[in-house]
């Protein structure tokens, strides 16, 4: 049965009628080990240098579970330098949600917890509380990979956690190290504000846009400063606007604020520079 009924456009489609993925014998370890790298690395790319041979030998001969194997995976250099040395704490912790416990999290004071955690204990305290905790164990246990739940509605689990996983998940195609947003936070405001983001299928008008990190507007059209009086004003958001500067692949996004009379222009510059319009709004 599909996650939900707009599961091909979400991207969600390859989670349906698929059951977790299990050791329930060596001949199963060469499946398990390519599902914890894809599910703990995010879908990123994956070097055949970097592969952890000395914990993919334990786990293959029976040594280790899969629970120890998702652990030391955690804790290597491998996972640190993709989601820890170049990531804002709190977005490491967001990661940390998905790729261990395959949820968002559900509100601020699961990031205070671990970031108190990381701070007072190190690294390795903050993995181990994940890996180690009754919520892992549960859904889990020693051999089954940990996969996303937040895409379901079930017992134990937050409703807004179903449209903030969409907002730390971006397709099945999609990696943790190539989404909008990069290496910052990306459910910060969400949580401190205690709300939640509609969820918007990729391609889907206001996909891309991302708001100022201030929560303000500019207030000048696009190019000026002129002041408006009585005019009728809209606000406008586009996404993918090509930049001019060296490389010429870099995009971005913004929010404007422009009178009536200019739209059309306005709209016919944002089409000629590769963008988009997410979104046309009265004031």
């Amino acid at each position: 049965m599909a996650i939900t009924a707009e599961a091909s456009r979400l991207g969600t489609s390859a989670f349906s009628d698929v059951s977790p993925v299990e050791l329930r014998s060596l001949a199963d370890a060469p499946k398990v080990i390519a599902s914890v790298y894809r599910q703990l690395l995010g879908n990123d790319h994956l070097m055949a240098a970097d592969r952890l041979k000395s914990i993919e030998s334990l786990l293959g001969n029976g040594k280790i579970t899969v629970q120890e194997f998702v652990r030391q995976v955690a804790k290597s250099e491998l996972y640190k330098k993709k989601f820890l040395y170049n990531c804002f704490q709190t977005r490491t912790i967001e990661l940390n949600y998905k790729h261990l416990l395959g949820r968002a999290p559900y509100d601020e004071s699961e990031i205070i917890y671990h970031l108190d955690l990381y701070q007072n204990k190190g690294y390795d305290a903050d993995i181990d509380s994940y890996i180690d905790s009754p919520e892992y164990q549960v859904n889990f246990g020693e051999n089954i990979v940990p996969y996303y739940r937040g895409f379901n509605t079930q017992t134990g689990q937050k409703t807004v956690g179903f449209s903030r996983m969409f907002q730390l998940y971006r397709g099945y195609a999609n990696s943790d190290g190539a989404q909008f947003g990069g290496n910052a936070p990306h459910l910060a405001t969400e949580l401190g504000r205690n709300s939640a983001t509609p969820v918007l299928a990729p391609g889907s008008p206001g996909f891309g846009y991302r708001p100022s990190t201030k929560g303000n507007t500019p207030n000048s059209a696009f190019g000026g400063s002129t002041i408006y009086g009585d005019r009728r004003l809209y606000r406008v958001e586009v996404t993918a606007l090509l930049t001019p500067q060296y490389p010429r692949v870099r995009r971005s996004n913004k929010a404007v604020v422009i009178p009536y009379d200019q739209l059309s222009d306005y709209m016919q510059r944002v089409q000629r520079e590769g963008g988009k319009i997410s979104s046309i709004t009265p004031l």
